[in-house]
């Protein structure tokens, strides 16, 4: 029999896609006041992925990834994924989004992101939302899955994401 057991806590991480750079410090800033402080801010990331987002933002598309130094309760994430969908509508005019904000965590096994999107890989956690398993930690690397976005799947995004992994496992010691 397996007995029922919490999770350790997670890395919050926000992604930040966006076409006006100039966003990223007011949305930052609400991220900050929702959040708590922010631990680590990655570069731009060219987004150059897919054409979904192109009808809605426009181009070119840029990624930024968000980390939060706090540790996060798992169960969190539906309440943080509702307070990132409002934070877009915040920016988004003539109800086309202006920043469009992807929450997740990272823990040492995985990096899971939420999402309003039903799909056969995606477990429901709550109020609407889905936890995407994105990425696994096997044999020192995040590795892809088939249904990752090609963007997290990516070299660059992967190498940084260890970086974040490396600080999470430095602040999950000094919990």
């Amino acid at each position: 029999m397996s007995l029922p057991q919490s999770p350790e806590p997670a890395k919050l991480i926000v992604s930040l896609l966006l076409r006006e750079k100039q966003l990223l410090s007011p949305a930052a800033k609400d991220l900050t006041e929702a959040f708590g402080t922010v631990d680590m801010v990655s570069g731009w990331f060219p987004f150059d992925y897919t054409a979904y987002y192109k009808p809605e933002m426009g181009e070119p598309l840029f990624r930024r990834i968000i980390v939060f130094r706090e540790l996060i309760e798992l169960e969190a994430l539906v309440d943080i994924k509702h307070a990132t969908n409002a934070i877009e509508e915040r920016y988004a005019e003539d109800g086309d989004r202006r920043i469009n904000l992807d929450p997740g965590y990272m823990n040492h096994a995985r990096f899971v992101l939420a999402t309003g999107k039903d799909y056969a890989h995606r477990i429901y956690i709550g109020r609407g939302i889905y936890a995407d398993l994105t990425l696994i930690y096997q044999q020192g690397e995040f590795q892809p899955l088939p249904w990752t976005y090609p963007d997290y799947g990516s070299e660059t995004m992967r190498e940084y994401l260890k970086q974040v992994r490396n600080r999470y496992s430095f602040d999950f010691k000094r919990e």
